[in-house]
């Protein structure tokens, strides 16, 4: 049900995957998104479920509505009422979880360990076009984290292999972010988020960056979009530990 990463003493972090749930056709499994046509009652079964896994509180975790942009909003406790829309979010606020919801675009999370600031950013295309994972390592920074000590993990996502574009949006995204360029292996235009967004980590100082190469498209224990269209969502998470404050 879990992918374990880990960012450091004292923070705690992981990928979902889709076993485990008790959501039915078409999002079987454990699928943690709530704007996506499943049943409520069957998404909060399995947020209580993935949160019982990770060990974190489901009443403290902080889920955003993501519009596909590079906004990050500063968070001590999950919104009241309906959460704004942004695509990162950051805390130095121990046992707060932060998640963020994909189904092919890149999970991203970060920490700094020393600082006690973690980050959790939704990059798909758009949002890696838009700089939103700069956006929130600028974000941490200004909390006290330093970018040399950041430790960042990139989910699954769409691999440039798979991920076909037309040739005009291969070129808009990688006129901004060049590392994105890729050619599929049917030998058509690509578009390799992951590889952008490390590049962009790199830019903004953070050298430690792992990356999950697992392929959504690929890979059937996790949801995509592009391969499915109507489905659920798996979700990276990532906190501070209480019992290291």
């Amino acid at each position: 049900m879990i992918t374990a990463v880990a960012l450091g003493a004292g923070v705690g972090a992981g990928f979902t995957g889709r076993a485990g749930g008790v959501s039915g056709a078409p999002y079987t499994g454990l699928n943690l998104g709530g704007a996506v046509g499943d049943d409520p009652a069957a998404v909060a079964g399995n947020r209580a479920r993935a949160a019982a896994a990770l060990g974190v509180d489901p009443g403290r975790t902080v889920w955003m509505r993501q519009v596909h942009g590079a906004d990050v909003a500063e968070v001590d406790a999950p919104f009241a009422g309906e959460a704004p829309g942004v695509d990162a979010v950051v805390t130095a606020a121990p046992g707060v979880a932060l998640a963020v919801l994909v189904a092919d675009c890149a999970p991203v999370l970060l920490a700094d360990p020393v600082a006690r600031v973690v980050g959790a950013a939704h990059s798909g295309r758009p949002g890696t076009a838009a700089g939103v994972v700069p956006a929130l390592v600028e974000r941490m920074a200004a909390l006290g984290a330093d970018p040399a000590r950041i430790a960042a993990a990139i989910g699954p996502a769409a691999c440039g292999s798979c991920y076909e574009v037309p040739e005009a949006m291969r070129e808009e995204v990688a006129a901004l972010v060049p590392e994105t360029r890729a050619t599929t292996r049917r030998g058509t235009p690509g578009l390799d988020i992951r590889a952008g967004i490390a590049g962009q980590l790199a830019r903004a100082g953070v050298r430690d960056v792992r990356i999950d190469l697992r392929c959504t498209i690929e890979t059937p224990d996790l949801y995509s979009y592009r391969r499915d269209g109507r489905t659920g969502r798996f979700a990276g998470y990532v906190w501070l530990r209480e019992d290291a404050a």
